[in-house]
C-alpha cells in the first residue's frame, strides 16, 4: 500500500519588495548590476552604501537622507535594501506621510512617536537562573476547588540535570501549572528564571527517549557547568515601546483614553532612565532608521518639527522619498524643490534615482517572476518588458499575477504570450484610465 506524504503548505504573502536581500555592493562598495534583488540604479546603490557605512560607524546623527526621482524607480526598493544591510537588531520604521493625519493624535504626536519608534535601547541584564534537563517532573495533583472532577498541580518535585550536575527542587502549583500548559516534560531542555518563574522551552534533549522524525521539536545539547547560574539577556525594545510600558504602569487613565497621546513628562522620564542605564554599562541606544515615504504630503508645521527633532541626541536617522518636482510646500504658497522646505533639504544627502532601461525592466520582471514562482516564456516576457517601458514598469509587474491565472486556466504551467495579452486587455494602466475619464466624462460625477 503507497502512502503519499504532502508537504504543509507554508501561507507566504510576496510583497512587493520581498525579494530584496541587500544592496548588491561589493567590498569596494561598488555595484554589481544585478545582485540581492536590485537591477540598475548603481549610482543611487553606490550612494546609499556609503550611508550604511556612516550609520554604522555613527557619523550620521543629525543628518538625513533624501531619495529623489521619478515614480517606479526603486526608491522604496533602496530604502529596505539599507535596512536589510543595517541588520535585525537596528530598528526601521516605514511609513507614508498621510499616516501623521488621524483623528486619534495630533499629527507632530504621530510623528514623535514614529520617531521613538525607530530608536532601539539594547539591554543587558543578567538574572540567577536553573537551566538544564528534566530528568524527573513529579506532579502533586489536587482537586480542583472550583471544579472537584478536575485535578490541577497543587506542587511539584523536579530535577534538573546538567553534563555537570544533578538538582533537585520543589517548585508552587503555579510554575506547575506552566508547565502543564507548554508541555514540559522529561526530556526537555529548560530555563526558569528564579526571579519571575518564567520559564522557556528551548527544545528537546539529544539524549531523550521520546523522539520524532518529522514535526519533533528542536533538538539541543544538554548545558554544562551548574544547574543554578547567572546568565546575561540582551534584548532590544524601542523608546516607544519604554514610553507606552511607563505610561500605561503610571496611569490607569490611560489604559481608559481613546486618545494615545503620550505625555512629555512621561517622555523626559524614559529618556534619564534610558541614560542612566547607559551610564551604569547597562544599556545602549541603537539609532535606527525612520523611512517617510510620500514626503510632499508633509505640511510646514511637520517639516519645522522634524528640523528640531533632527537635531536631537536620541534621534533616529530620516530618510525621506519624493517623486514631485517644484511644488508647493504643504500649508504655505511657497514653490520648492520637491515641497520640502529648503533649510531642511539643505540638511539633507540627496540620492537620486534614474528610469530603467528596457533590459532593466527585463531583469525585474525575470526577478519578481522567480519570486512568486511564476514561470514566463521567452515571448511572454518580451511582451512584458514591452508594456512596461511603453506603460510602466509597475504595470507590467501587475500583470504578471492575472496571466498566471489565465496560463492556470487552459491548464498551462508556463504563461505565454496569450496570457498577458489577455490580462492587458482586461486590466489598464493609467494613461488608458486617464483616455477612459476624458471619454466619458460628461457621464462622471463632479467633485
Amino acid at each position: 500500500m503507497s502512502v503519499e506524504i504532502r508537504e504543509v503548505a507554508k501561507f507566504e504573502r510576496i510583497g512587493a519588495h520581498s525579494h530584496i536581500r541587500g544592496l548588491g555592493l561589493d567590498e569596494n562598495l561598488k555595484a554589481k548590476p544585478v545582485a540581492d534583488g536590485l537591477v540598475g540604479q548603481v549610482r543611487a546603490r553606490e550612494a546609499a552604501g556609503v550611508v550604511v557605512r556612516l550609520i554604522k560607524a555613527g557619523k550620521m546623527a543629525g543628518r538625513g537622507i533624501l531619495i529623489a526621482g521619478p515614480t517606479g524607480t526603486g526608491k522604496t526598493a533602496i530604502a529596505v535594501a539599507i535596512s536589510k544591510e543595517l541588520g535585525k537588531d537596528i530598528p526601521f520604521v516605514h511609513v507614508s506621510a498621510s499616516e501623521f493625519y488621524s483623528t486619534e493624535m495630533k499629527k507632530t504626536e504621530a510623528l514623535i512617536q514614529t520617531i521613538r519608534k525607530a530608536i532601539g535601547v539594547r539591554i543587558r541584564e543578567k538574572r540567577d537562573v536553573l537551566e538544564g534537563e528534566v530528568v524527573g517532573l513529579d506532579l502533586n495533583m489536587v482537586p480542583n476547588p472550583y471544579n472537584p472532577t478536575q485535578k490541577i498541580p497543587e506542587s511539584a518535585t523536579l530535577t534538573l540535570a546538567t553534563k555537570d550536575e544533578r538538582k533537585t527542587f520543589s517548585i508552587s502549583g503555579r510554575l506547575a501549572m506552566t508547565f502543564l500548559y507548554q508541555g514540559i516534560e522529561v526530556g526537555d531542555v529548560i530555563i526558569i528564571d528564579k526571579e519571575t518563574g518564567r520559564v522557556t522551552k528551548l527544545g528537546k534533549s539529544e539524549k531523550a527517549e521520546k523522539k520524532y522524525d518529522i514535526g519533533g521539536e528542536d533538538i539541543v545539547e544538554v548545558p554544562a557547568g551548574k544547574v543554578e547560574k547567572e546568565r546575561e539577556f540582551t534584548y532590544v525594545v524601542t523608546l516607544h515601546d519604554l514610553d507606552e510600558a511607563n505610561a500605561r504602569g503610571g496611569s490607569f487613565l490611560f489604559m481608559l483614553s481613546t486618545s494615545r497621546e503620550i505625555d512629555n513628562e512621561i517622555r523626559n522620564a524614559v529618556d534619564e532612565k534610558v541614560k542612566r542605564w547607559v551610564e551604569e554599562g547597562r544599556a545602549e541606544l541603537v539609532p535606527g532608521v525612520l523611512f517617510i515615504d510620500e514626503t510632499h504630503l508633509m505640511d510646514i508645521e511637520l517639516f519645522t518639527f522634524m528640523n528640531r527633532a533632527m537635531e536631537s541626541e536620541m534621534a533616529p536617522i530620516i530618510i525621506l522619498a519624493s517623486n514631485r518636482g517644484f511644488a508647493k510646500i504643504r500649508g504655505t504658497d511657497i514653490v520648492a524643490p520637491h515641497g520640502i522646505p529648503l533649510d531642511l533639504l539643505d540638511r539633507l544627502l540627496i540620492i537620486t534615482t534614474e528610469p530603467y532601461g528596457e533590459e532593466e525592466i527585463k531583469l525585474i520582471l525575470e526577478i519578481r517572476a522567480g519570486e512568486s514562482g511564476i514561470v514566463l516564456d521567452d515571448d511572454a516576457l518580451k511582451k512584458l518588458t514591452d508594456l512596461g517601458v511603453k506603460n510602466s514598469l509597475r504595470y507590467a509587474v501587475q500583470l504578471l499575477a492575472p496571466a498566471y491565472e489565465f496560463a492556470k486556466l487552459r491548464n498551462g504551467k508556463t504563461v505565454k504570450t496569450e496570457d498577458v495579452e489577455r490580462a492587458a486587455r482586461l486590466f489598464a494602466d493609467v494613461s488608458q484610465s486617464s483616455n477612459y475619464l476624458r471619454k466619458w466624462e460628461e457621464k462622471m460625477l463632479p467633485m
